[in-house]
């Protein structure tokens, strides 16, 4: 992340000494930016720009009252709910997402994922790989592959952006750049984050004075550097410097710059905080898109609350409207705006839900099986994947892992998962998911 200014320890000029120090890291320390830039133009992807939205479901959503229903299990099992039909024969749907069902030609419903763990995180949801026997420095979440692997498709706008806030009181967020570092960590433009995307107090004469003072620093370097790589840098300096300058970022944070007939579209959501979780907010999901359409790589939400230990068909009731208009409107506005190709779209949670509702009128954590949904991409969609047994608590058709899904966006990215490899600290490569390949149904 590249800032400006900040509010702590400032100089007499107005300019913090911590946020003097990252803008000095482009010329002193850290060549990170430059070199993803330089890493851009040799690779020349500027030529084309996919992304993925990921859409976490903090708590593990129960699958057996969204895309899974069992009529024909006993009373303490099947729950209240009623499945209706979809706009694809043959499949069928929780009653509270008919916005879903409208439009289930452009969607996949995934009803077997069988490999999560009890574990209230959101590390398999981003990485696509188990906690145990990490290597070195752990493995880096999706978003941050993307960016080692890829880089910024624009160079205003940072390749993997986290939507999500951090939890209160559980370890939601255990996913992050891993081994990759800092570098490739998700920029989070909320809070201070957002505040330190504007030039307050510097204008573009003063920063340009401050990179000729940055390259006086590197002579020395640059001239002891006979390979003249130093010297090659500078272009790629000048762009770094050029990202603070841009208005590009902050255009897609804008949503009064987007059109009132969209907005009304996704509609607002709810402002209260729901368990451990942020405001169930639709603007999410429509900042999402405007960050992809402006350039950034891989998006993730993370949106609402999903650990209905107690008044689970109550909670639902509430919340599954919620996130039926919010998927709807997101997949109907990247079909409207030609990127349904592009994009991949991906919603699910950490675990799914247990077939028997307690004496809390709720469902506990279960592992054994869990759903995702799954958009867009230039995916074959309007299919389900996956058939459970009749209480729903174990797959008996098409188990998927978590590392098949990430094999088929890394594929829709145009990351060969055969070939594809990031170091770990020891310099050790490793494959971008574990001996997983895309999912044919789906490619």
């Amino acid at each position: 992340m590249l800032t400006i200014y900040g509010n702590k320890s400032r100089f007499c000029d107005g300019i913090s000494r911590r946020n003097f120090l990252k803008i000095g890291a482009l010329g002193l320390g850290g060549l990170t930016l430059p070199q993803l830039l330089q890493a851009e133009a040799q690779s020349g992807i500027r030529k084309s720009h996919k992304a993925v939205i990921m859409i976490f479901l903090p708590g593990g959503p129960s699958h057996q009252d969204m895309f899974d229903l069992k009529l024909d299990a006993p009373s303490e099992i099947r729950g209240e709910f009623k499945p209706i039909k979809t706009k694809v024969p043959g499949i069928q749907i929780c009653e509270h997402l008919p916005r879903m069902a409208a439009m289930m030609d452009k969607l996949i419903p995934i009803r077997t994922i069988s490999d999560a763990v009890d574990d209230h995180s959101d590390f398999s949801c981003f990485t696509g790989r188990s906690k145990r026997n990490q290597p070195p420095g752990g493995w880096p979440t999706f978003g941050s592959v993307v960016s080692k692997l890829l880089g910024p498709a624009d160079s205003a706008v940072p390749p993997f952006i986290g939507l999500e806030p951090k939890m209160q009181h559980h370890p939601y967020n255990d996913a992050g750049p891993g081994f990759l570092g800092v570098s490739h960590r998700s920029f989070s433009p909320e809070g201070n984050g957002k505040a330190d995307m504007v030039l307050n107090g510097v204008n573009l004469d003063r920063l340009t004075d401050r990179q000729a003072l940055l390259t006086g620093f590197d002579k020395l370097r640059r001239d002891a550097d006979a390979s003249g790589l130093m010297e090659g840098l500078d272009s790629f300096n000048q762009q770094a410097f050029g990202m603070l300058t841009s208005s590009k970022l902050l255009d897609a944070l804008d949503l009064q710059k987007e059109d009132k007939r969209v907005l009304e579209r996704y509609g607002k959501g709810d402002s209260k905080p729901h368990g451990d979780a942020a405001p169930m907010l639709m603007e999410q999901f429509l900042v999402a898109r405007r960050l992809v359409e402006a350039g950034a790589r891989c998006v993730t939400v993370a949106f609402g609350f999903w650990d209905y230990h107690g008044n689970n068909h109550q909670n639902a009731r509430n919340d599954l409207p919620l996130l039926d208009q919010g998927v709807t409107a997101l997949v109907e506005d990247l079909h409207q705006r030609g990127l349904d190709k592009d994009v991949s779209v991906v919603v699910w949670g950490e675990f799914g839900r247990s077939p028997v509702i307690n004496k809390d009128a709720g469902r506990d954590h279960w592992p054994k099986v869990s759903c995702a949904l799954l958009a867009c991409g230039g995916m074959k969609t309007g299919q389900a994947i996956g058939e459970t047994d009749r209480l729903g608590g174990e797959p008996v058709e098409r188990p998927v892992a978590f590392g098949e899904v990430f094999a088929t966006l890394y594929h829709n990215l145009g990351i060969d998962v055969n070939k594809a490899t990031v170091a770990d600290l020891s310099g050790r490569p490793h494959f971008v998911v574990d001996g997983h390949q895309p999912m044919k149904e789906l490619i």
